[in-house]
Order: structure tokens, then sequence, then C-alpha cells
């Protein structure tokens, strides 16, 4: 099963795991769960990422930033998704993989791919929302779905560059479960815990707890307004928490178990077997993922953050000076001079300027800067 063994082989003979289980992990607990859970996620991803990658790329196509990202992730999601009958397969084989050498390390290199991939991706559209919402006028005319592609194009590289080394393991009867854990093992589940959760999750809240106190303190937006731009930022701190913290919790505890015991292999045999079963679950639970991301999308391209990105920055406290600031949208060519705020709390009503015929705020709204 993905992601409970390390990527890369270890030096000298391999551990004897072909048909054998030297921990006395119980495979049986797990096994229906699995089967069910991965199949479901498998018939409910393909569809709803096949629409939402469509969706995105012509929304992208016509300027939109954060289609990028979103189409980007919606592709990742797809791909780990076509794997997912591979692992039913395995699981209901009682964890014999039989489908070759190349297809559990080419199985598990997009795996490791997907799970880092969808989480940087989540970076992107959390820092994407930060400086578009709080970073308004600094912004203007610097965020271009040109430089998304790029950001795209070197988190799939690099995140593929760093698990190339999945097609150096060793071949095994078994695929990616090396029980128990080793060192090597041990220093890897302390990487992938610090630099691939930890740091992304504080980007995460910090990002969204921003836009949440820029939109909090906004006197151009209505309440409904404000209430779309929270769900949002909370539906990606959620998906986020809910999907990839109990697994990487769970890499962190096999690697400080590793450390208390000091190697000692028949306690650290003892401590995997119980948590052996817990492990595959939460391993299960980060394929929502999958299943969860096209919410974002539902969120993210509503109108009302969109509107938040047009709004311009609120002025000094005790500054009376207003300051009318012209947008020009990547999907059309009109100009929105947004609400002015006073900093007695009026505004000012929105005019709508164009170089050609004049259209209604209504459809100002459906660009996204």
């Amino acid at each position: 099963m993905p992601g409970n063994g390390t990527p890369v082989a270890s030096p000298g003979p391999a551990t004897p795991l072909a048909g054998e289980n030297p921990c006395g992990v119980s495979f049986e607990d797990s096994r229906v769960f699995l089967v069910v859970a991965y199949s479901s996620v498998c018939a409910l991803s393909l569809p709803a990422n096949c629409l939402t990658a469509w969706v995105t790329l012509l929304r992208a196509r016509r300027g939109n930033v954060l289609a990028v990202y979103l189409f980007c992730l919606a592709l990742c999601e797809l791909l780990y998704a076509a794997t997912l009958p591979l692992w039913v397969i395995y699981i209901q084989n009682e964890h014999r993989w039989t489908l070759g050498p190349w297809g559990c390390k080419l199985t598990g290199y997009i795996f490791f791919c997907n799970l880092y991939v969808s989480i940087l991706l989540l970076c992107c559209v959390s820092c994407d929302r930060f400086v578009a919402v709080v970073y308004a006028l600094e912004t203007r005319g610097r965020r271009r779905p040109r430089t998304a592609v790029l950001v795209s194009a070197a988190v799939f590289l690099a995140v593929g560059l760093v698990h190339y080394p999945v097609f150096e393991m060793e071949d095994r009867k078994t695929c990616f479960e090396t029980l128990p854990t080793d060192g090597r093992i041990a220093g890897y589940c302390y990487a992938r815990f610090a630099v691939g959760f930890a740091a992304p999750l504080s980007i995460i809240a910090f990002t969204n707890q921003r836009v949440l106190r820029r939109v909090r303190l906004s006197a151009g937006l209505s309440a409904a307004q404000k209430a779309k731009v929270k769900r949002l930022a909370v539906a990606v701190v959620t998906i986020f928490l809910v999907c990839f913290a109990p697994y990487h919790l769970v890499l962190l505890a096999k690697a400080v178990a590793f450390s208390y015991y000091r190697g000692d292999r028949g306690s650290i045999c003892a401590f995997e077997a119980r948590l052996y079963t817990p492990s595959a679950v939460f391993l299960c639970l980060s394929t929502m993922n999958s299943v969860a991301d096209p919410v974002i999308y539902v969120l993210a391209m509503d109108r009302s953050w969109q509107e938040m990105s047009r709004a311009p920055r609120e002025r000094r406290k005790h500054s009376w000076r207003t300051d009318v600031v012209k947008f020009k949208c990547p999907e059309d060519s009109e100009e929105v001079l947004p609400p002015t705020t006073l900093t007695n709390g009026s505004v000012l009503p929105r005019t709508v300027g164009t170089r050609g015929s004049p259209r209604t705020p209504e459809r100002l709204g459906e660009a996204s800067c």
C-alpha cells in the first residue's frame, strides 16, 4: 500500500517480506473498509474532476489565474484516481502485488506525486487569494495566467524529481510496505512531516487568516459576500487538515517510535502492528482529497471573492482622502471603478466605465482579475 514505506531503495539485502508478515500485521481488519473506500473515491472522483478540469480549463483560457491552479489540481487528482483500481486489486489479493515490479513503482510514484502536488497546489490557491484580496492594489496587473502556469509546472517538476528514487526501490511481492521501520524510513518520515505537511499548513493557515481578517474589516462587501469568502477559506483549511493531517501524524509517530525504541526491532514491530489498521485508514483518508478538491472549485469560482479582489484597500484611519482605481480584468476589456470606502463607513456608489458598449455591473462580476 502506498505511503507506508520508503520511496528509496535501502542498501543491503532486502527484508524478507515476499509473502511474509514479519510484524504480525493483520491485513484483514481493514480489507473491506479499504476496498469500499477506494472504490467509492474512484467512482466519485473521476467524473467530478473531469467536470472540474473542463470548466477550469475554459476559465483559464479566459485569463482566470485561480482557474489555472484548480485545473492542474484536477488533472493531478484524475491521474491518481485512475490508479485506485490497482490498489483495490492489491488489497483483495491480501497485499500481494501481482502486476509486476514496475507497475508497483509507477503506481507508488503517482501516489507520492499526487499527495504532495495536491498539498503544494492548495498552498498556491491560498497564496493567490491572499495577494489578490489583501494586496489588491499592489498586485493589480501583476497576477497573470502565465505566472500561474510556470508556478504549477515548477511544482510538478520539483515533486517529480524528489520522488524519482521510487524507481530504484527493491522488488518485492508487497508494494511500499516495509515493516518494521528502519533508520532511513524514519528520516524520510520526519522530512515528509516537516516539509510536506507542517510548512504548507503554516502557509495555508497564515494566508487564509489574513484573508478572513481583510474581509471582516471591509466596509465595501455585504454580509452575504463576506460569508461566501469565509466559506472558501474554511473549506481549504478543513480539507487540508482532514485529508492530510492524520496520515502525516502517523508518519511522525512511526519516526518518533523508532527514535524512542532506538531501533529495537521487536519493540518497533509491536508498535507498528498496533498502528497498522489506523495507519491504513488514515492513508485512505488522504485519497478523499480527490473528491473534496472539486468543492474548492465550486466555492472559488463564486463572484464574491472576485468582487473582493477588485475592492480597494481600506484607507488609513482619520484619512478622508478618496481614491478611484481602475482595474483591467483579463477576461474582458472593461474597466471597473470599485466602490470607494470612506473612513466614516459610507460607501460611494460604483461606477462602470467601458471602452466599448456599456455593460452592467452584474456582467462585470463574472470577470476574474
